[in-house]
């Protein structure tokens, strides 16, 4: 338990499903080398009383030798069943090893990871599933069955949305995120690694906070020479990444692929018709439910411009890795070294930071809500885009924070090496652009201008004249 950094939320619920008086079933969900298993195990192992996992593309009889080995393993010598041919077989022989248990202090833990994989075509996995839970599992109050798979949609669709036997079955669930910046902090204290809030951003904006690609950083080295040797040294760990890792979690990736590469192009986010438009791929329920993996997984947002209805939603990209990927590594992977030096010399790596901040704010916004002082105020989250008219000029605000208690955040993020300055130009470009939103919108609501940056901005004059409130890096901690 001690090796786990943050995740405290999640260790509450591991706890109180441990300590139960009932059986429980807890599905754990999350895109892949998120930590899913790695949380699982070091909270509960001593408690497993069995534990399998399923192989990827494998075929049913493979799944299934691999399950009776492992019961076997846990069943002991003295637990003399057939090898089961078949899911409904092989939960009935789980049942009976159950029953020879004498478990009288805590739970009987039952891990099963990567579940997805376990379902092969015609299997029969989910009807053997349902009835071992419904018929015996559910029954046994010291059982905590806890399941696991990187493939958000198929977990949502057969276990939390299921409509037949296992409708309302599961217990708990936990979509277990990517660490927080103040987690990816937490981690880097773990391993040593001296590095400033500031350097710990970048990085979260290149890798995100995936714990499993934040054990490739080491000690002795600077943030530029870590990016340059995991993301664009050929056989650095991110450098073929992207492809396996969509593949991985969704059948036909190609279509999820050509979603998040499209909106790698527009970063502030497109319509449906915009994205059918330009990626090419046709109207209707096959495209639905690709955005909705996307979704699901963490790849995508959806967001409803202020003002708009939810018909008007457009689509952003989120996952801070694909994105590094698609504008930077992809196409630079080389044995030369300071290729990351060189690519962050050029004026697209500002426009890139300037997106990629805002998307670790978007990822942060409870942590800006304390800021605010509005945890407990009704928000709604938005973007705003105005084409402009005769009497008025075009303009946009890419993070709009719309509270319910009468006052609406124009954000503006601002990612720097140093405190930012508001120019007198820059000053009355946001006074321009709050005039028109209140203008265009017409909201009755109070319009305020919101820094977000990574350095304390200079309190000039005109900081004092137009900037209503500010978050710093250090709040997102």
């Amino acid at each position: 338990m001690d090796k786990i950094i943050g995740r405290d939320n999640e260790k509450a619920i591991f706890k109180q499903l441990l300590t139960s008086n009932q059986a429980e079933f807890l599905v754990v969900y999350g895109r892949r080398r998120v930590g899913k298993t790695f949380a699982i195990r070091q909270y509960f192992q001593s408690a497993f009383v069995m534990e399998c996992a399923g192989s990827n593309q494998e075929d049913t009889v493979v799944q299934l030798f691999n399950f009776n080995k492992e019961l076997g393993r846990y069943a002991g010598e003295d637990f003399k069943k057939p090898m089961a041919e078949s899911w409904a077989e092989a939960f009935a022989n789980l049942t009976d090893y159950l029953y020879t248990i004498e478990k009288k202090d805590g739970k009987m833990v039952i891990f099963i990871d990567e579940m997805p994989w376990l379902d092969t075509h015609k299997s029969g996995f989910i009807p053997a599933l349902d009835y071992f839970w419904n018929q015996h599992g559910s029954k046994m109050d010291n059982l905590l069955l806890i399941v696991c798979g990187s493939a958000a949609s198929w977990i949502q669709k057969n276990l939390i949305n299921a409509q037949g036997g296992l409708y309302n079955r599961v217990t708990k669930r936990i979509h277990l995120q990517p660490f927080t910046l103040n987690e990816t902090e937490q981690f880097c204290i773990s391993k040593n690694l001296k590095f400033t809030r500031y350097q710990i951003t970048q990085l979260y904006m290149a890798m995100g906070g995936i714990p499993f690609y934040l054990k490739e950083l080491e000690q002795g080295k600077s943030v530029s020479q870590l990016i340059d040797q995991i993301c664009f040294k050929t056989g650095g760990l991110l450098t073929n990444e992207f492809t396996p890792l969509y593949h991985s979690l969704f059948h036909n990736a190609e279509n999820h692929l050509k979603i998040v590469e499209t909106l790698a192009n527009f970063p502030y986010g497109m319509t449906r018709k915009e994205l059918v438009e330009k990626s090419g791929l046709s109207d209707g329920g096959t495209l639905n439910r690709t955005i909705d993996n996307l979704i699901d997984s963490g790849f995508i947002i959806e967001i409803v411009p202020f003002g708009k209805k939810v018909k008007d939603k457009v689509y952003r990209i989120i996952d801070l890795y694909s994105i590094f990927y698609l504008k930077f590594i992809k196409g630079n992977v080389t044995n030369r070294g300071n290729v990351w030096e060189s690519l962050a010399s050029h004026s697209n790596y500002s426009s890139w930071s300037g997106y990629a901040f805002e998307n670790v704010c978007l990822l942060h916004l409870d942590q800006i809500h304390k800021k605010l002082g509005i945890s407990g105020v009704y928000t709604e989250i938005s973007s705003w885009r105005y084409k402009g008219d005769l009497d008025m000029e075009g303009s946009q605000v890419d993070l709009v924070i719309d509270r319910k208690d009468g006052i609406v955040h124009l954000c503006e993020a601002k990612f720097s090496s140093k405190e930012y300055l508001l120019t007198k130009e820059y000053t009355a470009k946001l006074r321009k652009r709050r005039a028109i939103f209140e203008y265009a919108t017409k909201t009755k609501k109070s319009v305020v201008s919101s820094l977000i940056t990574t350095y304390p901005a200079i309190k000039n004059a005109y900081y004092l004249e137009e900037i209503h409130s500010e978050i710093e890096m250090g709040d997102l901690f």
